[in-house]
């Protein structure tokens, strides 16, 4: 039997070079490959190109591990794919998230495509997430599942998948503690056993949000309205500070809302108050931002999001005929929030999320994600 062929997607980070290791040992073929999708330094944080120093670090590992290594250029289509998305979506006043479409469109799109091109049999991340197999009516049905490591799962950032682009990857480190992958490291003798975990905008590192949005984004004076703490919420209801009357009254300006999300506290530059401000609502129609004080202000909270029919995705597609609305979920609305429950109903534009307790912050253009109580990830969708 042929021993059949990976291509690792080597970010120059632990994960992915353990990922690497854990394939060879297996026994697969593993070839190497540094995705650079982006090269401008001008609105990074860093002092160096971030993309310089780990494409470095992934061209050693290959080294050390004796594996064939290669760099393949995406960043048109990141440029086309991500950045622009989010300045089209910024610019209509939501927050998208970009390592959800950076997965979507760049590693399990584009990356997945050229290695099969290039004759590749699969392709594995260094994502802390699992998956398996059942038989459904004779037909494979493959699995998203949570990464063993609570404190690390990223099966959230995986949540517009399709079955075909989950046959064609692997998983190496999803089953391992974060722990275990860099003791492994370290006995591999590989250098990065000790480097920390990027952060930061998929493949871009850490930018200044505001100067990197002005690219597209230019400044715009408007108001900052405050909404008193003791407004009365009906969480079972929707209530919108832009559309309802509200007890709010002017208390400074900003250089343009869609350079904030709900939810923010950082970047309002007003202070003067008992407790911080934070972000509530946004308006780029009036150009108006709602803030009020303090992280328990009621408006804050929200127990129900709507995700339009275009947008509802499910991984597990063969569940649909078996859905018997309202159904009961597991359900996120940003990485690294524990799992809370809710059910989705069906409605006229698409699907209704409602969770059993309001949450904070629930934002337009982030994705809610929803799993079974097995962890597993059957579906998600961009709320509205």
């Amino acid at each position: 039997m042929n021993k059949k062929t990976v291509f690792v997607g080597l970010s120059g980070g632990v994960d992915s070079s353990v990922s690497a290791a854990l394939l060879l040992e297996q026994g697969y073929d593993v070839v190497g490959v540094y995705m650079r999708n982006w090269s401008d330094t001008e609105f990074t944080k860093e002092t160096e190109c971030p993309w310089i120093q780990d494409s470095q670090d992934a061209m050693m590992v290959a080294d050390t591990l004796g594996i064939p290594f290669r760099i393949i250029d995406f960043s048109a289509e990141y440029h086309s794919k991500v950045v622009d998305y989010m300045f089209a979506e910024y610019e209509q006043g939501r927050t998208p998230n970009p390592d959800v479409l950076c997965n979507r469109e760049i590693k399990f799109s584009v990356f997945l495509d050229k290695c099969l091109s290039l004759g590749a049999d699969l392709v594995a991340t260094g994502h802390y997430c699992q998956k398996d197999t059942i038989e459904k009516e004779g037909t494979t049905v493959y699995r998203l599942l949570a990464g063993a490591d609570a404190n690390k799962d990223q099966s959230y950032f995986l949540c517009q998948l399709n079955q075909f682009q989950l046959s064609k990857t692997l998983f190496p480190i999803g089953n391992l503690q974060k722990s275990e992958v860099r003791d492994k490291a370290k006995q591999l003798g590989l250098h990065l056993h000790s480097k920390k975990d990027s952060q930061g905008l998929c493949f871009v590192g850490h930018i200044d949000l505001p100067t990197f949005l002005q690219q597209k984004l230019k400044p715009k004076k408007g108001n900052v309205i405050r909404i008193d703490k003791g407004l009365k919420v009906d969480y079972d209801t929707y209530y919108n500070p832009i559309l309802q009357p509200h007890n709010g009254n002017i208390i400074g300006t900003h250089q343009g809302a869609h350079y904030y999300t709900v939810g923010q506290r950082k970047g309002l530059g007003i202070g003067g108050f008992v407790e911080p401000l934070f972000v509530i609502a946004t308006d780029v129609i009036s150009n108006t931002i709602y803030v009020g004080e303090g992280k328990d202000h009621p408006l804050l909270y929200k127990k129900k999001l709507v995700v339009h029919a275009d947008n509802v995705h499910w991984l597990r597609t063969d569940v649909l005929a078996e859905l018997d609305y309202p159904y009961p979920v597991m359900a996120r609305v940003r990485y690294r929030q524990a799992l809370k429950p809710a059910e989705l109903h069906r409605t006229n534009l698409g699907l209704e999320v409602q969770f059993k307790q309001p949450l904070s912050a629930i934002t337009p253009g982030q994705f809610v994600a929803w799993y079974n109580t097995e962890n597993e990830l059957l579906g998600s969708g961009i709320i509205q």
